[in-house]
């Protein structure tokens, strides 16, 4: 349990950080697409024996790569072609998973988490993760979010957007990766965007909604696992409702003032 614990506050923390990116870029829809394609990918790598990290990481940069190549052709849809990978990557997992004999529950682990499962090997290599995406955000901030805003502008300012833009694809890659022990590849699109959803209601700041997003993301770790001992649920479900419940307070919580305002 002190496992779980320690890997639920630092997966929290990190699905919160990253999750600021990929709310205020508009990414929710291709952070989804990568949770299906990193499925089959961990699938492969648990059937093979080898790093269910490399495995699942192989999968999404290559998911990765395709769409920001898709996206960058004139004429191309880009939503079409994600939403085309993610079913189909969902659907490799899945005949993945029926090439085993019987039905593995370690398998349909990583659909939905297993984070009383977590040992030290886990929570060390969430810690590393969260240490080396935090600077990767602290250094690359700017150029993240001038890209995401102005492409055209930060490639007149000298950035290279193709590169930016695939670099923190590969990193929400990352994160996804390493929080699958927790919440599974399914679930885990909750705890990334549901925390920093709701920290961008109350602020427009980055600093105060990434520091919001962190703090959401942990309480939705912590609650989850505990509500999840007490009720005997599935500890990846009771924290992704404990995440979207923040985001309904919130929601509730910053609108309900501006509501009374305008009818008085």
């Amino acid at each position: 349990m002190t496992w779980a614990l320690y890997e639920a506050v630092l997966a929290g923390a990190l699905a919160g950080l990253i999750g600021v990116q990929v709310v205020l870029r508009r990414l929710s829809f291709f952070t989804m697409a990568l949770t299906h394609a990193t499925f089959p990918g961990v699938v492969a790598a648990a059937i093979l024996g080898i790093n269910i990290y490399l495995g699942g990481m192989l999968a999404g940069v290559l998911v990765a790569c395709g769409v920001a190549a898709l996206s960058r052709r004139r004429g191309q849809n880009a939503a079409a072609a994600t939403g085309v990978i993610l079913a189909a990557g969902f659907a490799i997992g899945v005949g993945l998973v029926a090439t085993r004999n019987g039905f593995s529950r370690d398998l349909s682990s990583f659909l939905v988490g297993s984070i009383l499962t977590v040992g030290p090997r886990d929570v060390v290599v969430t810690a590393v993760v969260l240490a080396v995406v935090a600077v990767v955000l602290l250094a690359g901030g700017r150029a993240f979010l001038f890209t995401g805003f102005d492409q055209a502008g930060a490639a007149a300012a000298g950035y290279r957007t193709g590169l930016v833009d695939l670099f923190l694809l590969i990193t929400i890659e990352v994160v996804i990766v390493t929080i699958v022990p927790a919440v599974g590849t399914i679930l885990s699109l909750a705890l990334i965007v549901a925390p920093a959803a709701a920290a961008r209601l109350w602020s427009d700041r980055l600093a105060t909604v990434t520091a919001l997003a962190v703090a959401f993301g942990v309480t939705s770790g912590l609650a989850g696992l505990l509500l999840s001992g007490r009720y005997d649920i599935a500890a990846g479900a009771a924290i992704t409702l404990v995440a979207t419940a923040l985001l309904l307070v919130s929601l509730a919580a910053t609108r309900l003032p501006r509501v009374a305002l305008v009818s008085r």
